[in-house]
């Protein structure tokens, strides 16, 4: 039995303590020592404050980035937010603002605008509901995290246009830590649930964006989605031991597409970006030169138009089943379909039916 590794929260998830906090002290004059929030699955979160200080009409908490056993660059970092109400009493919006050591996205083809803090959609839905538990009122958010700008010489946001500090990510608001035996071993545990629970044709997805637009477009039970992770290698090896009749696969082309090149271990660490393989393919499929993108969302998002992007998206897709079959011999030939970051379908190959 692999060594059961200690989980931790994710940037996002500090970011909603810190936040609420802060507003705590702000809006109700109470200054507490810890806090509870609720995470995207709808379970709660209590975590301790490290510090929450009072300075003019401002109010600032503190809170200590743990990832647990994960080897995550923030992992012990100090992240703190600052809350203050906007010049306009009318104004009951909550605005974000990137604080020191917090990233500001500078290229499209972002889930988050140009232009914007680089705290990531569902970061963003989890402090506002953080604040929103304390008050109605508007409020102006900063976000910072000490020694940011440094960590993130250690992530891919150079490469992404996100300049001066690191993201706040996260999807779940925990942090799942990675051991390759222990991940094996779960994703092992997960298959069989799928087939003690008489699955016939399960859903493969990398993670909890694939997981909800499974959901949402497809009849399924919870059992018959299995979360990937990286791992699509070694669990289309376990799938060939088990005698499903078909097999689904629902992602982000810019993790997916990678498979498409017979890169079976999609972890950024091991594997190369997707992006020049999928602008060659939608130039070969469309017949003229692509103009040159930083990500996979901005070349089917913004450079193609609705009809190039599905043609491109269902031609990429067919890719992805093809390698499949012919690096791993199935007697069924798996349905691909793709999702933006948004969670919706841009393109598939493969009958759809099976799991209506």
């Amino acid at each position: 039995m692999a060594e059961q590794l200690k989980g931790g929260i994710t940037t996002g998830s500090c970011a909603a303590l810190a936040a609420k906090a802060a507003a705590l002290l702000l809006f109700k004059q109470q200054r507490v020592n810890d806090v509870e929030i609720t995470l995207p699955d709808n379970s709660c979160l209590t975590w301790p404050i490290e510090s929450v200080q009072r300075h003019g009409s401002a109010v600032t908490a503190c809170i200590i980035k743990d990832a647990g056993d994960d080897p995550d660059v923030t992992h012990g970092a100090r992240l703190c937010v600052t809350i203050e109400s906007p010049s306009d009493p009318d104004n009951n919006e909550i605005i974000f603002r990137a604080g020191e050591g917090v990233g500001t996205v500078t290229l499209a083809g972002l889930a988050i605008a140009v232009g914007e803090a680089a705290i990531n959609p569902v970061p963003r839905t989890m402090i506002s509901a953080a604040v929103r538990d304390v008050t109605p009122c508007g409020a102006i958010v900063t976000v910072a995290v000490e020694g940011g700008r440094e960590l993130a010489q250690k992530t891919f946001n150079p490469k992404l246009g996100i300049e001066g500090g690191i993201s706040i990510i996260g999807t779940t608001g925990r942090v799942r830590p990675f051991s390759a035996p222990a991940l094996r071993e779960s994703l092992k545990c997960a298959l069989d649930v799928c087939v003690a629970a008489i699955t016939c044709a399960p859903v493969f997805v990398p993670g909890n964006m694939g997981r909800k637009a499974a959901h949402h477009y497809f009849n399924l039970r919870e059992q018959q989605v299995v979360e990937i992770s990286n791992e699509w290698g070694f669990m289309l090896e376990q799938a060939m031991q088990h005698p499903f009749e078909n097999l689904l696969i629902v992602g982000h082309p810019g993790k997916l597409g990678k498979l498409a090149i017979r890169q079976w271990q999609t972890h950024s660490n091991q594997s190369d970006s997707a992006v020049p393989f999928i602008c060659t393919l939608a130039s070969q499929i469309l017949d003229r030169p692509i103009a040159e993108c930083n990500t996979v969302e901005e070349l089917f998002m913004g450079v193609l138009n609705e009809q190039e992007r599905t043609k491109v998206a269902d031609q990429l897709a067919a890719e992805i089943g093809k390698a499949i079959v012919d690096t791993f011999d199935s007697h069924w030939h798996p349905t691909v379909v793709l999702i933006n970051l948004k969670g919706e379908m841009i393109g598939h190959a493969g009958e759809l039916d099976t799991w209506k």
